[in-house]
């Protein structure tokens, strides 16, 4: 049995070309900037996302975690989305490595309202409080079901930070999704912030890595707080090599994934057992709720995994499906019919 692997975009595998480029890669020492194919990626990332500067980094984790050590001092208080990946995902690390105070807000669609934020600001002026110093958003926004966060409230959340002297960073590991999805370039959307992470391992398909931009000043301080996370490589240029294939071919393909999951979401909208909001599928995430089945979110992940198709329990009653690269029209095709043909054998 052919197993459909649609849990995330982290599953995908280097294709033959990236595995070749990567293993003639040209390396050197990039501890010391000497490693050329870093060199390259992170000139391009920044000059693709509109930046003066790049930095490389092992995972997505490592360089949110920098940025924010980067923008802040200890005791200064960040402000997120209650879903938002820095808070669910990297193991406290605002509060472990650089001592932060996280303040959440609520939206159905990962966005922050600076009405409703702005009641909470805090300066140094007043000892009682730890002082505001960073807003973070999220786009695409995982947990709110993929969702691509409306431009022209982005900008007015930049405007809020301006009022308020604050820094703005984008979890951006899924941001080349929000760029094909909304056709925005991406240095548009990076355009109103400060800082912005960018993933390469997931739908980019690349095999390791993420890359940070912002100005060249703050990529220095970044690079400070990466070397202290333990993220100083070596001869980096090997899996820098994938995730440069993978931001010059791979990003325009995304809206395969995009037209794929929505065959797959208007398919199981239809089916008995699983009920998904279609206008909450934007790009490659569909979001299913089990509770119409009488089975919770585990109990469905194991049902369909014995039929071939694995996907991820998100909570209670809910499980998540993602199309990537490694899934083509056919398997998308075959997996809303196992999804559908299984939860109806169950009913």
């Amino acid at each position: 049995m052919r197993i459909i692997d649609l849990r995330s975009d982290t599953v995908t595998r280097p294709s033959a070309e990236m595995r070749r480029v990567m293993a003639e890669a040209e390396v050197g020492d990039d501890v010391f900037g000497d490693d050329p194919t870093v060199n390259a990626l992170q000139a391009y990332a920044a000059e693709l996302f509109g930046k003066q500067a790049g930095l490389f980094f092992p995972s997505g984790t490592m360089s949110n975690q920098a940025a924010l050590a980067a923008h802040t001092r200890r005791g200064d208080e960040i402000f997120l989305h209650e879903q938002a990946h820095i808070l669910l995902y990297e193991q406290g690390g605002a509060a472990v490595h650089s001592q932060l105070q996280t303040r959440c807000f609520a939206s159905d669609d990962g966005m922050l309202d600076p009405d409703a934020m702005g009641p909470f600001v805090h300066t140094d002026e007043d000892p009682h409080h730890a002082p505001t110093r960073v807003v973070t958003l999220e786009n695409t926004h995982n947990r709110c079901g993929g969702r691509v966060l409306d431009q022209r409230r982005v900008l007015a959340v930049r405007a809020f930070c301006n009022r308020h002297d604050l820094l703005l960073h984008l979890d951006g590991a899924r941001v080349c999704n929000a760029a094909v999805a909304s056709g925005l370039p991406p240095a548009e959307i990076a355009a109103p912030f400060d800082s912005v992470s960018v993933c390469l391992s997931k739908g980019l398909g690349a095999p390791v890595g993420s890359v940070l931009v912002g100005s060249a000043d703050f990529i220095r301080r970044a690079a400070r707080a990466r070397k202290l996370l333990g993220g100083g490589m070596r001869q980096a240029g090997i899996i820098a090599a994938g995730g440069l294939y993978a931001l010059r071919h791979n990003v325009a393909r995304l809206a395969d994934d995009h037209r794929r999951c929505r065959v797959l979401a208007e398919r199981i909208a239809r089916a008995p057992g699983l009920a998904v909001d279609l206008r909450a599928v934007e790009t490659n995430m569909v979001f299913a709720d089990t509770r119409p089945s009488g089975l919770g979110a585990t109990e469905v992940a194991k049902l369909l995994a014995a039929h071939g198709v694995l996907c991820l329990d998100e909570g209670p009653h809910t499980v998540r499906f993602v199309t990537h690269l490694d899934v083509d029209d056919r398997d998308a095709e075959r997996a809303a019919n196992i999804v559908a043909s299984a939860l109806a054998s169950h009913a």
